[in-house]
């Protein structure tokens, strides 16, 4: 079976399609898709700002969406990943009765931050990839 892993920020155009992108470059054989908890955003492609900070490393998103998380998600993914302990309660709030599927912090992967800043508010787009880049790479191990 194809492990299945959702990235769920706030918005769905700063951190979650970063890390939807990054671990696709890490892993393209596994399914991918990134969410946001609010519907601000939705149908808007990532955050220019964080596209180009990602560009710069070579990492494409511009054909990534934005949409917003919901309850179906939990029987659509294996693995639903936060990027804040905010995200994680808004996640939680949607779980179905009976759904299974684990809920973490993208950075309990090992990236040696807490959460993943969001970028949109602090305007530090390179520490937001650093963070990222180094959780999905623990990611990505732990899914070997």
């Amino acid at each position: 079976m194809t492990t299945r892993v959702l990235f769920v920020c706030l918005g769905n155009i700063c951190r979650s399609p970063t890390a939807e992108a990054v671990f696709r470059g890490l892993r393209p054989d596994l399914v991918t898709d990134s969410a946001g908890t609010a519907g601000y955003h939705v149908g808007e492609p990532p955050y220019g700002p964080m596209q180009d900070a990602a560009r710069k490393r070579g990492i494409g998103m511009s054909d990534l969406r934005a949409r917003q998380f919901g309850a179906a998600d939990f029987s659509r993914f294996d693995l639903i990943l936060g990027m804040d302990a905010e995200n994680l309660r808004n996640i939680e709030a949607l779980r179905p009765k009976g759904a299974e599927t684990l809920v973490r912090l993208l950075t309990d992967y090992g990236s040696g931050a807490d959460v993943v800043p969001d970028p949109y508010y602090t305007r530090d787009f390179e520490g937001a990839l650093d963070i990222i880049e180094a959780a999905a790479q623990g990611l990505a191990r732990a899914l070997d």
